[in-house]
């Protein structure tokens, strides 16, 4: 059985955790983009997470989807679709109902994908509507990786600068993480007996 939530201090006591496997960034269409693919559309589930380039006043722009990750449980692809767009092959990828895709709060990152090119998104599972059936409250990826896997995961790099020229190691292994660590957490539950949270006690109405 999971918690229902978890506080801060509790966070602080766990270890750090971060992607295991190897790191690639994709800023351009060729050979590297198509083993990408093929090692993406080899798996059976995958974890899938955006970034997007904040904004911190009103007058600033709003920006579009920067990063789109995707990582298997050895190798996390960083694309880089503020450069490259969304090829047809990721598209289709995102579209393809045999490869499950699971991420937390997914319906904004897909919007956001939709706008650099229109697709049918399929085979995806949102975590944070799906925790409630093994009793889990907090939804934010860093609160379920602690309750889910007991482990504790950096959002220092959350605000960065996602359209930078460059992208640093630590923004890297930041992005790689995030969808990483959707893929184990689907995957522990999917290992774990269900615990459904009581339903919601109605309003009462005088």
């Amino acid at each position: 059985m999971f918690k229902e939530c978890v506080t801060p201090q509790e966070i602080e006591k766990l270890e750090y955790a971060s992607f295991p496997g190897k790191i690639y960034v994709i800023d351009s269409v060729g050979a590297e983009f198509n083993r990408a693919i093929a090692y993406l559309r080899s798996q059976k589930i995958i974890g899938f997470d955006t970034e997007t380039r904040p904004t911190f006043t009103p007058s600033q722009p709003r920006y579009g989807v920067a990063l789109l990750q995707l990582s298997g449980p050895d190798k996390a692809f960083l694309f880089r679709v503020n450069k490259i767009g969304m090829h047809r092959r990721l598209c289709n990828l995102l579209s393809s109902s045999k490869i499950l895709k699971v991420g937390a709060a997914i319906h904004d990152d897909i919007r956001g994908l939709q706008r650099l090119r229109d697709f049918q998104p399929d085979g995806f599972t949102d975590l944070q509507k799906i925790v409630c059936e093994w009793g889990i409250r907090d939804k934010s990826v860093k609160k379920m990786a602690a309750i889910i896997l007991g482990i504790r995961i950096s959002k220092t790099q959350q605000l960065s600068n996602w359209e930078a020229e460059k992208l640093s190691d630590s923004q890297c292994m930041y992005a790689a993480t995030d969808a990483w660590v959707c893929r184990e957490m689907y995957l522990k539950l999917m290992r774990s007996e269900r615990n459904p949270l009581p339903p919601a006690e109605p309003a009462v109405t005088k």
